[in-house]
């Protein structure tokens, strides 16, 4: 059987167990029951003895084979859906996937949700996009370098904005059409103070390699059915954002500072690693190929009730954490206007428009070329269209949340 063969029949078995979820979704729905988009090994025990047959007893090296052809030939969205299929066959196919699917530090991929709490390649940034819809008040992230013309582009995260009383909240999903924070969707949100100057970004799982806070208490509001189901669900402070007030109404762009409580300033040092989670036990469901909605479809009222919220928590003990800063841009005297080198991603005038690179000490031995090196970039391309490229050692959802904090009204910064 040729490996074009063994792609379809995955997918056509794909589709029908996908057929078949969505029947048990749909009278789920009736008994009022909420919508499950990733689903642990628990849900899948009644699919095992469908999905089992001639594909669990491939011999082992034949197997390795065809997922590792797999993973050479699809590199694209939606095309590297396959791969994940490969890992909802069975749990053998699950085993070898996981062994064989690296992470985006290495490949430069990004394949299943896990993939976007992991740090970002360190040679090529991963270009991605950002559309915003003004009426919902909501911010899709697709990867790819601008919108394509059919909408078949790939989601990978999705925000709502919320205003409070005082300040601002962006709640973080997998999908675009459930904002709950008592969904086993939610990723985390990013809150604002009442000025807009200052952000945290909250996690819905704790950092990797870091301890949970003995204070911390397990969200009633989850379901027992979600990402890491072992874990707490609460809201862990990962990051802070802070940006300078521009008191006398100086001339310049905003100038920001980004605490990453997660991430040691070690993992730009020569030989340092960013801590990077890893998969478990369970491949979580994939990414489901949905296009933008543009407002089509009611969008779920999020839940008031807030999730207990932790202190920050510092990775690798008590390392002393990595602190991002905004890249100076210079004054062009013909254009009258402040510029940056965004090499061709970002062709519109805005405020909005950064930068970021390490601000580290000199005593940490940080080479001047590290230093200047772009770890993410966001700028505007088009109405509502902006584009966002990161890298290591940034996760997509780090990068998304800081992105997010721009979108935020600042009367005291500009």
């Amino acid at each position: 059987m040729s490996l074009k063969s063994i792609v379809r029949e995955l997918k056509e078995m794909r589709d029908g167990i996908g057929s078949m979820s969505r029947r048990g979704v749909e009278s789920r729905r009736w008994n009022g029951r909420t919508k499950s988009h990733v689903a642990p090994d628990v849900t899948l025990t009644s699919l095992e003895p469908i999905q089992q047959g001639h594909w669990a007893n491939l011999p082992p090296e034949l197997l390795l084979d065809i997922i590792r052809r797999v993973e050479d030939s699809e590199t694209t969205w939606p095309a590297r859906a396959v791969v994940v299929y490969c890992g909802s066959v069975c749990k053998s196919w699950r085993a070898v996937t996981k062994e064989i699917v690296k992470t985006p530090e290495q490949c430069g991929r990004l394949t299943f949700p896990i993939s976007l709490k992991q740090p970002g390649p360190r040679d090529s940034p991963i270009q991605c996009f950002i559309r915003r819809n003004r009426e919902t008040s909501t911010y899709l992230l697709y990867i790819g370098l601008v919108p394509s013309e059919n909408e078949t582009d790939k989601l990978l995260l999705a925000a709502k904005k919320v205003r409070r009383a005082t300040g601002t909240d962006f709640i973080i999903s997998l999908v675009a059409d459930d904002f709950s924070r008592s969904s086993n969707t939610y990723v985390g949100k990013l809150r604002s103070n009442f000025l807009g100057t200052k952000f945290t970004i909250y996690d819905s799982q704790p950092p990797h390699g870091a301890a949970i806070q003995p204070d911390s208490q397990p969200s009633r509001r989850f379901h027992s059915k979600q990402v890491s189901p072992r874990v707490p669900a609460c809201n862990y402070v990962v990051s802070t954002i802070a940006y300078e007030l521009n008191v006398l109404r100086a001339r310049g762009p905003r100038r920001m500072h980004c605490t990453m409580n997660s991430i040691p300033v070690s993992a730009v040092q020569a030989g340092g690693n960013a801590p990077t989670p890893t998969f478990p036990e369970i491949i979580d469901e994939p990414f489901s190929p949905s296009p933008a909605l543009k407002g089509k479809g009611p969008i779920r009222d999020l839940d008031n009730a807030s999730l207990p919220e932790l202190l920050p928590v510092e990775s690798q003990g008590s390392a002393e954490p990595l602190v991002l800063k905004n890249k100076a841009p210079r004054w062009h005297e013909q254009l009258q206007c402040w510029c940056l080198n965004f090499k061709g991603r970002v062709t519109v005038a805005s405020v909005k428009n950064f930068q970021l690179v390490s601000a580290v000490d000199p005593s940490h031995n940080v080479s001047a070329a590290e230093q200047e090196k772009v770890i993410l970039q966001f700028g505007k391309i088009g109405k509502d269209i902006f584009t966002m490229d990161y890298r290591y050692p940034l996760s997509a959802f780090q990068a998304f949340a800081i992105c997010l904090s721009s979108f935020d009204t600042k009367p005291a910064c500009e």
